[in-house]
């Protein structure tokens, strides 16, 4: 007869979840760190009991915000390429609701994340318990059940032999390069605390290994006939590229065949700045020298990215002629844009090409405009430095404003400090190996492209749900997965407001990082575009009720170091270049977190370049300003490209 031991359901999870490996070219990493929890109402005595009782190797974090936990845990996940991760836990209800939103994050950024939202009552018998949402159409239905348009793989363990299978499916889910997402296991709370006799081989070590499989022989063909007819071909670098550790290859691609790319958010940093081929962010928050190269492109070689409305200027940034090839682990990916595919490891398959493509000798036919391009983006990079505050008749990059806003913010906090300039004296001040992390609003538009790194991995953006509220909690992550580099972590004051309770987190583990809060007293990026769009300026500054019952008062003051200090950290006030200099200078220096609240000119954003991105503006408005803008909109949806 077989071995059985007997345990609940919550101490076998444990235990499995401790046995679980993955391996990669060869190096075997242990995938499951720990368990982040914030240990409430359905989850505390039963996965609780089992955590105290013999966590074996796993960690047990304590989080402040589940949400909060989930993006720490997504980004641990990210800058440890996907090979590792901390499993997420919460309490029955508005604890498990909470984790929805990383849930979709993670499934959008193709990042392993395993939930275990606790549930109600298997057997229904005290039901409504504390917590139970219930639906009058169907018993069966609880705050779980929001889980599953977010997961690529949801379960709930109704008895204690389901958790066998589930589990195996989980990590059959959590460790496949293509369909890797978020992954949710309900547990009902009194099965968590039944036993059951597991068969001892269900706490094996297992190792799953994450394979390199290129592409077909026959779409490699496909990809190098075209790229063959190509005569001037631009490369996009994807999120791909870093999972697959394919940016020395696309380097070597780039440069044999004189080919330029592009970045989008998520592949930043997969390759070097400096390289030459490098034109930086492509898209709507892209350069000037990779927008323009593209609308001149003949073909697009999309690399391990998801062609996401941003990369592609809602499918109008590259010519209407172009053909686009994919290289992609995800054939859903790979099909987009009618795209010539080659679905497979994007390092393996480029390679392939590499190797079928130097047998025709090709070159693309790019002369200087390469050069040219990085030569007047670098100019630009210099100019946005050096913008300051002069005064009354000072014009932001951004011109369509509340006139009131820019005297008033700096009579308000007695600024000149400008966005741009903030972020080039970042640049210029920290380690040349730090990492940034960044999320929602204006700043990932200013960084993708104005920071430059040559540190693989160094950028790490969550771009592809724009998630405001990620970026203190993303921090501690990344710092958790690297804790030997300095991590910054770039955010508005409207994100820092979402969510910023991991700094209690962060401080308990000692895991120093480094706060970087742009207060321009609102949600800038949102204003700029309701603005720009002929609009007024509706719910996006932060200002005090007026006479009349409007959101048009005064701004609101807010002092975002004290904020800080209040957690423990080192925290700085800084208004001027000067000042976040020294800021920045002292802030290395600290053991602790730091946090620098910068007060930074509303509207001093960088604008588009060369890009267009397609909104629902109103085709019916008793606004002139509405209905011009509408026109434009209409203009560039019939330049787009369709499909």
């Amino acid at each position: 007869m077989e071995k059985t031991v007997k345990l609940t359901t919550a101490q076998a999870l444990v235990r499995f979840l401790d046995q679980q490996y993955v391996s990669f070219d060869g190096k075997e990493t242990k995938f499951v760190e720990g368990i982040f929890t914030i240990f409430g109402h359905g989850i505390a005595v039963g996965l609780g009991e089992a955590l105290d009782q013999n966590p074996g190797k796993l960690k047990v974090f304590q989080g402040r915000n589940e949400q909060g936990m989930c993006h720490t845990a997504c980004a641990f996940a990210k800058q440890n390429n996907r090979r590792k991760i901390i499993a997420c836990s919460s309490s029955v209800g508005p604890g498990a609701a909470n984790m929805v939103t990383a849930c979709a994050d993670a499934t959008v950024n193709h990042i392993p994340l395993l939930v275990f939202p606790a549930d109600t009552f298997a057997s229904r018998q005290p039901d409504p318990v504390l917590q139970q949402l219930e639906i009058d159409t169907s018993l069966a239905v609880t705050t779980n059940d929001a889980f599953k348009p977010v997961c690529k793989y949801w379960d709930r363990i109704n008895r204690p032999e389901q958790l066998m299978t589930a589990m195996i499916s989980a990590m059959r889910v959590l460790t496949d390069p293509a369909q890797t997402g978020a992954v949710c296991i309900a547990l009902p709370q009194d099965i968590e605390g039944e036993a059951y006799d597991y068969p001892e081989y269900f706490f094996k070590k297992r190792v799953h290994r994450i394979v390199r499989q290129a592409a077909a022989s026959e779409e490699v063909a496909d990809v190098v006939e075209k790229i063959k007819k190509a005569k001037k071909p631009l490369v996009v670098v994807g999120g791909g590229a870093k999972y697959s550790e394919a940016g020395e290859t696309i380097e070597k691609f780039c440069n044999s065949f004189n080919i330029p790319f592009g970045e989008t958010q998520s592949g930043k940093s997969a390759c070097k700045s400096s390289d030459p081929m490098c034109l930086g962010g492509i898209g709507v928050t892209g350069t000037s020298a990779a927008n323009q190269i593209a609308k001149k492109a003949d073909l697009i070689i999309a690399l391990g990215t998801r062609l996401s409305d941003f990369t592609t200027g809602s499918k109008r940034q590259f010519n209407q002629g172009a053909e686009v090839v994919t290289i992609n682990v995800n054939r859903f990916d790979a099909y987009k844009m009618d795209a010539t595919k080659a679905v497979g490891d994007l390092n393996e398959t480029l390679l392939l090409v590499i190797k079928e493509l130097s047998k025709s000798k090709y070159k693309s036919a790019y002369k200087d405009e390469i050069k040219t391009a990085k030569a007047k983006w670098d100019k630009e990079m210099e100019r946005l430095g050096g913008i300051v505050y002069t005064g009354p008749k000072f014009k932001p990059m951004i011109e369509a404003r509340d006139p009131r806003t820019l005297p008033e913010f700096h009579e308000l906090t007695k600024a000149t400090l400008t966005q741009t300039a903030a972020i080039a004296t970042v640049r210029r001040c920290i380690d040349e190996n730090a990492t940034i992390v960044t999320a929602g609003g204006s700043l990932p538009s200013d960084l993708q492209r104005m920071w430059t790194t040559d540190e693989r991995c160094g950028y790490h953006a969550e771009y592809g749900y724009s998630c405001m509220g990620y970026e203190v909690a993303g921090a501690l992550g990344v710092r958790l997965a690297d804790p030997k580099k300095e991590v910054y972590t770039f955010l508005g004051d409207g994100s820092f407001l979402m969510l910023h309770s991991e700094i209690a987190t962060a401080m308990q583990e000692r895991a120093k990082i480094n706060i970087l809060v742009f207060d321009n007293c609102g949600f800038g990026c949102i204003n700029n575009l309701e603005m720009t769009h002929g609009m007024g300026s509706i719910a996006t500054e932060f200002r005090y009720r007026d006479k009349n019952g409007k959101l048009s008062g005064d701004l609101i003051p807010i002092d975002y170091a004290m904020i800080g200090k209040g957690y423990g950290l080192k925290t700085y006030t800084v208004r001027t270049v000067e000042e976040l200099e020294e800021a920045l200078k002292d802030s290395k220096k600290q053991k602790v977190s730091t946090l620098i609240d910068l007060k930074v000119m509303p509207k001093t954003m960088t604008d588009g370049y060369d890009s267009w991105w397609d909104v629902g503006l109103a085709a019916v408005s008793e606004s002139k300003s509405v209905r011009d803008c509408r026109k434009e909109v209409e203009e560039g949806r019939r330049e787009a490209r369709k499909y």
